[in-house]
């Protein structure tokens, strides 16, 4: 058993030190959030409410903006709260705790934009075939299985995270949240487990869900072209445009903020682009599905119409 002075406290790096912009970027982030919880609460009521859109492409789009909500909820909360009490600390208990749901629902939105990816292949390459293989019990196992994954890589983080040796009592992490990365690459972790872990998340959640995606996409772009109808290949870009513009989005960020912590010599430089990925990328998607969504902003002005 650990005494409690030996339990290690983590201290977060500020985005600024400069006192004039903290009221500056507690707007920012508070701003942020708003957008989120809006952006996305809308398009899971949009989605409930209209029975036109209970096909598993919405079914899927509605669980991608729930995950959302806990995945923009597990950071940026704790720093409208760090701006405002000048304090960036966090227990180990809380870090710890922090990472896991970071992890689970940032893997969640990793495997369902795969999944959405399958769900548009059958659809335009198996049309005939779609209600059958997309059925209500096949959705529901697909989503459970995207749940699942996201706990075995919580699992295997938990694998070298927990398993530290001589962690001082103040430990700096150089973001503004407790990330996976930022705590694998902290020396009182076991190095070789925190690297053995590192390539299987990488293998495992990184390159299989790119390659279904872009195998999905070949096969996609394939049946596109022996279209005969230019209106068939119109409908099909619209509704594939609205997804790869999440999948360029999440992805983009994702490995902006990979080789940022790589390359980058400066710790700030690296929290900078982390916003990014944990904050405006969860902002943005519903916003990106309501604009290119021909049926979203048909149901949307059904419920404004009723509403006002």
């Amino acid at each position: 058993m650990w005494n409690a002075t030996s339990v290690p406290e983590f201290h977060f790096i500020q985005l600024s030190e400069d006192p004039d912009l903290q009221p500056v970027l507690f707007g920012i982030f508070l701003s942020m959030y708003i957008l989120a919880l809006f952006g996305n609460l809308l398009i899971i009521l949009t989605v409930s409410s209209d029975s036109h859109l209970h096909t598993p492409m919405y079914f899927f789009l509605s669980s991608l903006s729930m995950v959302d909500i806990g995945f923009i909820s597990t950071t940026v909360p704790r720093v409208i709260v760090d701006i405002q009490t000048h304090c960036p600390v966090i227990s180990y208990v809380g870090c710890l705790t922090q990472m896991s749901l970071l992890i689970i629902f940032a893997c969640m939105d990793d495997m369902l934009l795969a999944v959405m990816a399958y769900d548009r292949f059958v659809a335009i390459c198996h049309p005939l075939y779609y209600q059958v293989i997309m059925n209500p019990s096949r959705c529901g196992v697909l989503l459970l299985g995207c749940f699942l994954l996201s706990l075995l890589e919580l699992l295997l983080h938990y694998l070298a995270v927990l398993n530290f040796s001589n962690c001082e009592n103040y430990i700096e992490i150089s973001n503004f949240f407790c990330g996976p990365s930022e705590l694998l690459k902290l020396s009182c972790f076991d190095t070789v487990t925190s690297n053995i872990v590192r390539y299987c998340v990488g293998a495992l959640f990184g390159l299989l869900p790119i390659s279904g995606i872009i195998f999905s996409y070949l096969k996609i772009v394939s049946s596109i072209m022996r279209s005969s109808t230019s209106s068939g290949k119109q409908k099909t870009f619209s509704t594939c445009g609205s997804h790869l513009s999440i999948v360029c989005l999440f992805y983009g960020t994702g490995l902006g903020v990979f080789f940022s912590s790589s390359l980058s010599l400066s710790p700030r430089n690296n929290a900078v682009a982390s916003v990014m990925y944990s904050a405006i990328t969860p902002m943005l998607n519903p916003f990106i599905y309501s604009l290119r969504n021909k049926d979203i902003k048909t149901a949307l002005k059904k419920i404004l119409s009723i509403a006002f």
